[in-house]
């Protein structure tokens, strides 16, 4: 009778799993399925779901209209770029708020968690001024330093929770040893939290390539990302959704395709330390 049980309570939480996984893939889908349809289809009522004459004269209209590959590369720099310079920054602090606490300690961490709690139009009007006068504006570094502020404490509050995982004792006999503060740092303690560095990274490259408040006010042409890329096609003459859809295709392709592959290490990282 408990094997029974067991198993439809399996068989329940199983489809429940499937059921949210599918409304949160619905987006993705429909736009999807909407960057193939013409215009037309694309706005009919009722919608139209795989009924339809495929096309591929969206995504050559995009291409030819918006340069891609630059917006694409402009997207690789500054996450890539925002979150390495963040991890630069993180590594140390959180080493020290994990190996030398104090009695502040959990006040700094919470202190930096709220500043994730202000919106972020609150601050817009004084960075803008800081980048217009320091001549930052649509740069690829004034997004890296920016993008790098803003998931800064996200950024340490993960490595302090891993760092916390390790034992202080191995940094001791590291010490013994003879080893230096740089040398614990970087052949002790960071391989050691490779698995969760890796996540940390990866989380990190998502948000930074999903942002869209500060690539959309910071830049215009130059250094503007994919983010810019797909809102280019909001216009006032009205939203072409098919074009709308497939620039959005273009643009979650990678980051999609990136967390596809390194989904083991993601899961894995997020759940190191999670059993002992």
């Amino acid at each position: 009778m408990a094997r029974k049980t067991t198993a439809t309570r399996k068989a329940g939480v199983t489809a429940l799993a499937w059921i949210i996984a599918l409304v949160i893939f619905f987006p993705i889908l429909w736009t999807v399925l909407t960057s193939f349809k013409t215009e037309a289809v694309a706005i009919a009522d009722p919608p139209v779901w795989f009924n339809f004459d495929w096309t591929l004269e969206n995504y050559a209209t995009v291409q030819e209209r918006s340069n891609y590959a630059r917006h694409f590369m402009n997207s690789v720099i500054i996450s890539l770029g925002s979150t390495l310079l963040g991890l630069l920054i993180a590594v140390p602090a959180a080493w020290a708020m994990a190996f030398v606490p104090g009695k502040r300690t959990k006040d700094v961490l919470m202190w930096m968690l709220s500043t994730k709690m202000m919106p972020a139009v609150g601050v817009l009007i004084p960075i803008y001024l800081l980048f217009r006068n320091l001549g930052l504006l649509d740069t690829r570094s004034g997004l890296v330093v920016v993008l790098m502020l803003m998931n800064l404490p996200i950024i340490i509050w993960m490595l302090y929770t891993y760092f916390k995982e390790i034992p202080g004792e191995i940094l001791e006999a590291a010490r013994m040893d003879g080893a230096n503060l740089r040398n614990e740092i970087i052949y002790v303690l960071t391989p050691m939290a490779v698995p969760g560095i890796a996540s940390t990274l990866l989380l990190n490259v998502i948000l930074a390539w999903n942002e869209a408040f500060w690539t959309l006010n910071l830049t215009a042409a130059k250094a503007a990302p994919l983010t810019a890329f797909i809102a280019s096609y909001s216009s006032p003459e009205g939203l072409f959704y098919a074009k709308l859809s497939a620039a959005s295709t273009m643009a979650i392709a990678p980051i999609m395709i990136l967390g596809w592959f390194s989904q083991k290490q993601l899961v894995r990282g997020l759940t190191f330390g999670a059993v002992k």
